[in-house]
């Protein structure tokens, strides 16, 4: 019988009705009490590192959920981690890059309603992922949610309140969960050798969202504070030209500093393509900018914090461009 882990963060799966609205409440093992059904099929542990809605959680605990693992990697055959669904995606995305080459599931799930309540999602996703998490084929990080499998590089909430919440991104789903077992889409082979931990990130990342009218001025901001700029601009990707082409000399001073820019689109489908147009093709004369392309964008934030950890220049633009987990092509 397989061993899993169970390491529960709080999450809407684990909220109970306050005065406030719904807040984390179950612990951990009242969790598992809801799907007695798994018993028959692993041994569960649990602990509760903290128990938090999901919009608290960041790489603090992105990285306490990593430690947790990799310090119990050699006792258990796999691990469930449930979380609020609001950042389950970027918390899936950090791992999958804090924890690499795992011949061993790390498996994410919660929830959209509560495991109180009686028409809830949270049984099912549980039972779910615990179940996918004891098959024999499961490996690296994954998220499972309403049936579905997804890479953790690849998941992104397009939901707030149907039971299907997360999508795969310009990417299939792995597999699909049916009466309680894994059907694969995609099968391949577990990796070999051991997993590689990763024990730091560099939170000083910024996510400039661009909207029609946005001043450059606010390069006075992101030259103080930021190591690593992720631009999520509009449609095949590009920079505005007016106030006589002010963002690309700011952009280019940025860049001189010796800091990482990433252009990325605001579109959800089908990625970025700085050649497309002008305004994408001059921000080649900015200096080294790199294109998320097809990542989503809570991958392509999880990496960068990642990259930037422990490297710069060339190095880091070779990590980017390195696919982890189906992340990039």
């Amino acid at each position: 019988m397989k061993r899993i882990l169970m390491i529960a963060t709080g999450g809407t799966i684990a909220s109970k009705e306050t005065e406030e609205g719904l807040a984390p409440a179950l612990t951990s093992r009242e969790l598992l009490d809801c799907v007695p059904e798994i018993a028959t099929a692993c041994s569960v542990h649990t602990v509760q590192p903290f128990n938090l809605d999901s919009t608290n959680l960041y790489a603090p605990h992105w990285l306490e959920i990593a430690r947790i693992i990799e310090e119990n990697y050699s006792l258990y055959d796999g691990f469930v981690v449930t979380h609020g669904t609001d950042t389950m995606a970027y918390t899936a995305a950090a791992l999958s890059y804090l924890i690499q080459n795992s011949s061993k599931p790390v498996v994410l799930t919660g929830s959209q309603k509560s495991a109180y309540s009686r028409d809830t999602d949270a049984r099912r996703n549980l039972a779910d992922a615990f179940l996918f998490c004891a098959d024999d084929k499961a490996f690296g990080v994954r998220i499972v949610f309403d049936g579905s499998v997804i890479l953790g590089t690849r998941a992104k909430k397009t939901r707030t309140r149907s039971f299907n919440a997360f999508s795969s991104i310009d990417f299939p789903a792995v597999a699909v969960m049916r009466d309680g077992k894994p059907f694969y889409y995609i099968e391949e082979p577990k990796p070999s050798g051991q997993p590689q931990f990763s024990h730091l990130l560099n939170r000083n990342v910024f996510v400039l969202k661009m909207i029609p009218g946005l001043r450059p001025d606010i390069f006075d901001y992101l030259d103080e504070h930021c190591d690593g700029l992720i631009i999520e601009s509009f449609g095949a990707g590009g920079l505005p030209d007016y106030e006589d082409g002010a963002f690309f000399r700011r952009l280019a001073r940025f860049l001189a500093s010796g800091k990482t820019a990433v252009l990325t689109t605001q579109a959800e489908h089908e990625g970025s393509s700085l050649d497309k147009y002008a305004v994408g093709r001059r921000l080649r004369s900015c200096g080294r900018v790199l294109e998320a392309r097809c990542m989503t964008l809570e991958a392509t934030v999880a990496k960068l914090m990642w990259i930037l950890a422990f490297a710069k220049g060339d190095e880091a633009e070779k990590l980017f461009y390195t696919p982890v987990e189906r992340d990039i092509f």
